[in-house]
C-alpha cells in the first residue's frame, strides 16, 4: 500500500480494524475476534496501585510529547523483541494527534518523561495502542488518568485490541467480534470530548 494516513486510520478504525508493522516495515491489518475491551462503568484502580495515587507521585500531562510517547512505546522491551510501531505508524498517528483524534497521557517525576500511552479517540470510543514506561507504576498512573478522562466525558468503549496480562490487570475482556462491531457503531455515532483528567478527583484518597 502507498505511505499510511490520517484518513487510513480513521476508516480503518470506524471499520474495526488497525494496522501494526512487521519487522522489515510492512504494514498489515488486524481485526481480532475475540477482541479485547475494558469496560469502563467498572473500572477500578489495582490494590497494587492506590498507594501510588495516594502518594501523587507523579506529574500527568495530556498531549504534551506525543511522538516522544510514541517513540518510547516502539522501543523494543528486550534485545530479541522488535516492535510494530514503524516510522510509517509514528508519522500517520502523529499526523492524527495534529487533527486532534490522536491523544497521550504522560507521567513525569522532576520533569522527566518516564511513562505514558497512547491512543485514538473518535466519537465516544478510545482505542489504546501502547504504553511504556521508565519508572515502576508510571504507565498504571496513566492509564488511571485515562479512565478518569473517560468516565468523565461518558465515552462508551475502551478498545485494547488483544487481551494480554498487562491489559487484563485492569479489567479487559474479550467479546466476539460481531458484539464489538454493534457496540462500535454505536459508540462511534456518540460524541465526547477528550479532556485533562480531573486531578482533585483522580487523587482522592484511595482504599
Amino acid at each position: 500500500m502507498n505511505q499510511l494516513t490520517a484518513d487510513d486510520l480513521i476508516y480503518g478504525y470506524i471499520n474495526g480494524i488497525f494496522p501494526m508493522a512487521d519487522a522489515d516495515g510492512t504494514l498489515y491489518w488486524y481485526s481480532p475476534d475475540p477482541r479485547a475491551i475494558i469496560p469502563i462503568e467498572t473500572y477500578q484502580p489495582p490494590k497494587s496501585l492506590r498507594p501510588v495515587l495516594n502518594k501523587r507521585k507523579f506529574e500527568i500531562r495530556i498531549d504534551h510529547r506525543f511522538e516522544q510517547v510514541m517513540r518510547h512505546c516502539a522501543a523494543p522491551r528486550t534485545q530479541e523483541e522488535g516492535t510494530w510501531i514503524s516510522e510509517d505508524i509514528i508519522a500517520a498517528y502523529s499526523e492524527l494527534h495534529r487533527l486532534g483524534m490522536a491523544h497521550s497521557i504522560e507521567t513525569y517525576q522532576d520533569g522527566e518523561l518516564v511513562g505514558g500511552l497512547y491512543g485514538v479517540a473518535i466519537g465516544s470510543v478510545f482505542f489504546g495502542e501502547s504504553m511504556f514506561y521508565k519508572v515502576t507504576d508510571a504507565s498504571k498512573v496513566a492509564f488511571h488518568a485515562l479512565m478518569e478522562v473517560l468516565k468523565k466525558q461518558q465515552y462508551l468503549l475502551l478498545d485494547t485490541q488483544f487481551i494480554n496480562d498487562n491489559v487484563r490487570r485492569f479489567g479487559a475482556i474479550e467479546i466476539p467480534k460481531v458484539e464489538y462491531m454493534a457496540r462500535l457503531r454505536k459508540a462511534i455515532a456518540v460524541k465526547a470530548r477528550f479532556t485533562e483528567p480531573d486531578l482533585e478527583h483522580m487523587f482522592q484518597r484511595v482504599s
